[in-house]
């Protein structure tokens, strides 16, 4: 499927071709998957929510998960 939103860092037009499978797709037709997608215009992540039908529902800026400090051995 392809999907067509803008970047949410500059808003400029980004498309993407996925390919949607898994057990997660069989937990009916309210599902909703996302995916990284960089913007080739600003290189900023963008997080894509969508339906596997091609209904994009937000996108929002990629994350980084924060990792967790390791204590000092001083």
């Amino acid at each position: 499927m392809s999907l067509d939103f803008a970047c949410y860092n500059c808003n400029q037009s980004v498309g993407v071709t996925l390919k949607c499978e898994g057990q997660g797709l069989a937990a009916g037709p309210w599902t909703v998957a996302t995916v990284n997608v960089p913007c080739p215009s600003c290189h900023a992540v963008n997080l894509l929510y969508f339906e596997p039908s091609g209904t994009v529902h937000a996108v929002s800026p990629y994350r980084d998960p924060r990792q967790v400090p390791e204590p000092s051995l001083n």
